[in-house]
């Protein structure tokens, strides 16, 4: 059986589970038989994918959803602004649960709490406790980039890919389910409770997959989180997504020195599986 076989242990949802036990995850490592991934010259056995930004277009599929959904309920609503306002809440409300603030949230709990927030600034007032469950899971109908499910695809001859998302593992099957994105497994903050950049994420990934540190590569659109994962010993991937933001909001490049310190750079996942083989 190849070992992403292993990885992929069928459930409920999709065919896709979280890893419950590195010990468990070693043996299966350990038993995969001939067929596993070829050795490359780089040893990456593993890919972890950030997703919101770097696999997903979080921004423009909030905008198309909630212009739909606003013409439903005749709301005059820039989405653009509500969905950069809904994404500027995050950081700080996972710092808060960090600092102790807050007691540990899953990434849905917190979304939430940033949109009751929102409803009361941008003055979105009658909904049902149901309309807001349903518009707060718009987390979880993102569209990949053009390239995602494509150069997943090709990625996932060679590699066993997983998400290592922020997200909780629920948002993160429902969100490959609806974006047809191919993982053999999905990573969140809920296994380990802790976000991005700690390195209980990071270390906890490469001991549920059951490998070293530098056999597993990191890959994302955001130099910190690449970094953070280089602190740990994984080796950085490095896909730019200049739209993330909205084509009027372009992220400063990062600088000839930040790029040479990644292992590999490509312009989308497509081109990484090439850099790759």
């Amino acid at each position: 059986m190849h070992r992403r076989d292993f990885l992929a242990v069928p459930v409920a949802l999709g065919g896709m589970t979280a890893l419950s036990g590195s010990g468990r995850m070693r043996s299966m490592a350990m038993t995969a038989g001939p067929n596993s991934p070829a050795p490359n010259p780089s040893n990456v056995k593993a890919l972890v994918f950030d997703t919101f930004g770097t696999v997903v277009d979080w921004r423009s599929s909030i905008i198309r959803e909630g212009t739909t959904w606003g013409q439903e309920k005749n709301l005059q609503i820039d989405w653009g602004h509500f969905a950069d306002r809904w994404r500027a809440g995050y950081g700080p409300s996972m710092d808060k649960v960090r600092k102790g603030t807050l007691p540990w949230m899953k990434l849905d709990d917190l979304h939430r709490m940033i949109l009751e927030d929102l409803l009361t600034e941008f003055k979105i007032t009658g909904l049902t406790e149901a309309e807001k469950d349903h518009w707060n899971r718009v987390w979880h109908r993102l569209n990949g980039w053009p390239d995602s499910v494509q150069g997943l695809t090709l990625l996932k001859k060679n590699f066993v890919i997983a998400t290592l998302s922020n997200g909780n593992v629920s948002l993160l099957v429902e969100m490959a389910k609806f974006a047809g994105l191919p993982w053999d497994t999905v990573l969140g903050s809920d296994l380990f409770h802790h976000f991005k950049p700690d390195r209980e994420v990071y270390l906890g990934a490469v001991d549920l997959l059951g490998y070293r540190a530098n056999e597993v590569m990191m890959v994302a659109a955001h130099p910190p989180d690449l970094q953070a994962a280089q602190s740990c010993g994984l080796k950085a991937g490095y896909v730019p997504r200049p739209l993330e933001g909205g084509p009027d909001r372009k992220p400063a490049p990062a600088s000839a020195a930040t790029l040479a310190s990644f292992d590999v750079v490509a312009n989308d996942f497509v081109e990484l599986s090439t850099k790759l083989s």
